[in-house]
């Protein structure tokens, strides 16, 4: 049985307050792009996962699938069976994407539907969570506005059908916890709810992601490439998540030509 657990994308992203337990407290709108990993499980009498595609850092014990397979192994003894676990990697990892935590509560549903657990997306989305604070997204895989961790889900009215993304994800490693540690949390200046009301052509002068400063500043290539995609007639530009990768919106069938000092990896698809 096959899944293709697709990446997503940060519209706005606001860190509004540092909380008691070390955590974060969000805003943000979480937007899924089709640019997938593929997913697939076969019985066998053994359990194995097998990665392939992009290189995958850590120990299989670390890797989201393995965990959200022995999270159902655990909650259903004798239900969930040995399973061959076959991964092909194509979301670029430590971007900003969600490529893991995707992954993971795919994974959860495919083993569901493969063992008919009847789990419902509400049970789904509370199991995924204990993977990760952006698992419960993708279990359901439609434009939300995020808060808390990441883990509040707002369902909201929001299409790009009809435009372009071009994403680029350079070979640059960005620490997350250094940049929460150079962020100062604040209100969020913009309610990010409006975005459904909002023209597309106004985002560029309302919305930001608070992660850019800190880390433009470290990685100046990353600010160079924002540049350049609004200097190649993006409508939108931003980087996901804590970064590294970063995306311009474009009208159908345009996109920017970007150069770049380090290496990257890039994407353009249909929104």
């Amino acid at each position: 049985m096959l899944r293709f657990p697709n990446c997503k994308i940060n519209l706005g992203l606001y860190v509004t307050n540092r909380r008691t337990d070390g955590y974060h407290d969000l805003e943000t709108v979480f937007y899924p792009v089709m640019i997938q990993d593929t997913l697939e499980i076969i019985p066998v009498e053994t359990v194995a996962l097998h990665v392939t595609g992009l290189e995958v850092a850590g120990n299989k014990e670390d890797n989201l699938v393995w965990k959200g397979y022995q999270l159902l192994q655990n909650a259903f003894p004798g239900k969930v069976p040995p399973l061959d676990i076959y991964i092909n990697k194509t979301i670029p990892m430590g971007a900003g994407l969600g490529g893991g935590s995707a992954d993971g509560a795919f994974m959860l549903q495919l083993v569901n539907d493969y063992c008919k657990l009847g789990l419902g997306k509400e049970t789904l989305a509370e199991m995924a969570l204990q993977l990760g604070s952006d698992c419960p997204f993708f279990i359901y895989n439609a434009p939300m506005c995020a808060t808390g961790r990441g883990e509040h889900l707002e369902p909201i009215t929001l299409s790009l059908k009809g435009y372009n993304l071009q994403l680029i994800c350079p070979q640059v490693h960005v620490s997350t916890a250094t940049a929460f540690k150079m962020i100062v949390s604040k209100p969020a200046p913009f309610d990010l709810r409006e975005l459904t009301t909002l023209p597309i052509t106004e985002w560029k002068n309302k919305i930001n992601n608070d992660f850019e400063v800190p880390v433009f500043a470290q990685h100046p290539v990353l600010a160079d490439i924002k540049q350049q995609l609004y200097n190649g007639g993006a409508i939108y530009a931003a980087m996901s998540g804590s970064g590294s990768a970063v995306y311009g919106i474009f009208k159908k069938g345009e996109s920017a030509v970007i150069t770049t000092t380090v290496a990257t990896k890039e994407f353009v698809v249909d929104l």
